[in-house]
């Protein structure tokens, strides 16, 4: 029998609610959002990658990181297949949501008003992140 027990697409709201500190279950799982400029990552500046702090999944390098002025920490560009999105509606108006394509986990929303080469901005939760820097 194969053991599905670290399986992020398997676990229950109860076994998320156990890994994760209340406030990354509150992003990551019930699609919350921290308030802006409380993030450590969003001031940080260091060279590594920042991973889903769900599953460890890698999703940014900080060569993708800038400075947006919004509070939340904010990538130009995710690496490739890191994220599935879905519309949401919850302000009425269209937004792009985005999630860990690995295991779902919400980590924010991706606006048409970053910098170049994409034009994109990913203003993703700080709790939603965890940040390895480069050795």
């Amino acid at each position: 029998m194969e053991d599905n027990a670290n399986d992020p697409a398997t676990l229950s709201q109860a076994e998320w609610a156990r890994r994760l500190t209340p406030e990354q279950h509150h992003i990551l799982r019930e699609h919350g959002t921290e308030r802006p400029f409380t993030s450590p990552l969003n001031d940080e500046k260091r060279e590594g990658v920042y991973k889903c702090a769900g599953c460890g999944a890698v999703l940014f390098t900080s060569d993708m990181k800038f400075d947006s002025g919004t509070g939340w920490p904010s990538f130009f560009d995710a690496r490739p297949g890191a994220f599935a999105t879905s519309r949401d509606m919850t302000l009425l108006m269209p937004r792009t949501e985005y999630h860990c394509a690995n295991c779902g986990g919400h980590h924010g929303h991706v606006f048409e008003d970053g910098p170049a080469p994409t034009g994109l901005r990913y203003c993703n939760n700080g709790d939603a992140l965890v940040f390895e820097p480069a050795k």
